[in-house]
C-alpha cells in the first residue's frame, strides 16, 4: 500500500500535469529564468490554518531550491492580514506553484475551520461527542482532507474500505441480519489473520440487540432520533463505542451530543466546504495590506 507521502507526491504531480501541461507559456515569455523573488501567502478570511506541511511539499516537488519559511503554525486560528508564510525562490517558480498550493491550502483550511467550529460548539454545550468525518472526500485529496480534520481538532472515521470493517445496510441485509453480518466478519478476520476494528449500523431496536449480543466495537444508530438515541446510549451502556449518524447537521447536532453518544459523523465537513479565503502576493505588494 502507498505510503501517505507517495499518495500526495502523486497528487501533486497530476495537479502540475493538468495545471502546467507542457508549460507556463505565460510565465516564461515574460519572466527571465534568472529572476528571484519573495511572495507571502496572505489570510484574508478568519478561520483555522492547514496545510503548512503539503505546501512545503508542492514548492519542493516543483523546485528543489525554493525557501519556505513559516510564520504560522497548522491548527492556529488567523485573521485577516495575517502572513502565513514567506516563499523565496525563482520567480518563475513562485508563479507556477501558486495556484496549485492556493488550491490545497484553501480547501484545508476550510475544511479545518469548518471542523473547529463543529467541535468547539459541542464543547461549550458541555458534551465530550467528538466530531468524525467521513470517506465523503474529494477523490485523490482523502489524506489531505482528513489530516484539515484532525488539524481542525475534529477525528478520522476511517481511511478507507480496507483499515475497519463497517457493516452498513447493504451488507447486513444480503446477510440476511446484524447477527450473521458479524458472525461473518469475525470469521473473515480470523481467515484472513486481520486485526480490524467492526463497526455495525443499526436501525431499529431489534437490530441493537442483535449487535450487542454478537458484540463489536462499534455500533453507528442509523437516523434516530436525539430521544431515541438517548435510549439507545442507555442500552448499550459502554458495552462498545457509539455513533450517531444520518441527517445531523450543525444546526441539528447539540441534542444528539446531549444524548451522550460517543462520535457523530459529517459528511459535510469534507464534501460542503467552503475554501478559506487567502492570497500569494509577492513581498511589498500593495495587496499584501488590508
Amino acid at each position: 500500500m502507498l505510503s501517505v507521502e507517495d499518495l500526495n507526491d502523486r497528487l501533486i504531480d497530476l495537479a502540475f500535469a493538468e495545471d502546467i501541461g507542457d508549460g507556463d507559456h505565460t510565465t516564461l515569455c515574460c519572466i527571465p529564468p534568472t529572476e528571484m523573488g519573495e511572495s507571502k501567502l496572505l489570510i484574508k478570511e478568519a478561520g483555522i490554518f492547514a496545510g503548512a506541511q503539503i505546501a512545503r511539499q508542492v514548492f519542493h516537488r516543483f523546485d528543489p531550491t525554493m525557501q519556505v519559511q513559516l510564520h504560522i503554525q497548522d491548527g492556529a486560528a488567523v485573521k485577516p492580514g495575517d502572513i502565513v508564510m514567506s516563499v523565496t525562490g525563482k520567480v518563475q517558480s513562485l508563479l507556477q506553484t501558486e495556484r496549485l498550493m492556493l488550491n490545497i491550502l484553501q480547501r484545508m483550511s476550510g475544511i479545518a475551520t469548518m471542523t473547529h467550529r463543529y467541535q468547539q460548539a459541542i464543547y461549550d454545550a458541555g458534551c465530550h461527542t467528538r466530531v468524525l468525518d467521513t470517506r465523503k472526500t474529494t477523490p485523490g485529496m482523502r489524506m489531505l482532507e482528513k489530516e484539515a480534520v484532525r488539524i481542525g481538532g475534529g477525528m478520522n472515521h476511517r481511511i478507507g474500505l480496507f483499515d475497519m470493517i463497517l457493516l452498513k445496510d447493504n451488507h447486513i441485509d444480503f446477510c440476511g441480519g446484524v447477527h450473521n453480518a458479524i458472525s461473518r466478519a469475525k470469521e473473515y478476520l480470523r481467515q484472513q489473520g486481520k486485526d480490524l476494528k467492526i463497526e455495525c449500523e443499526v436501525r431499529n431496536w431489534k437490530e441493537l440487540d442483535e449487535a450487542l449480543a454478537e458484540g463489536c466495537d462499534r455500533i453507528m444508530f442509523d437516523n434516530f432520533t436525539p430521544q431515541d438515541t438517548r435510549r439507545a446510549v442507555q442500552i448499550v451502556d459502554h458495552r462498545c463505542e457509539t455513533e450517531s449518524s444520518g441527517g445531523i447537521t450543525f444546526d441539528n447536532m447539540i441534542p444528539y451530543a446531549q444524548a451522550g453518544v460517543d462520535y457523530i459523523s459529517f459528511g459535510a465537513l469534507t464534501h460542503s466546504v467552503k475554501g478559506l479565503d487567502m492570497s500569494f502576493k509577492a513581498a511589498g505588494s500593495d495587496k499584501l495590506k488590508i
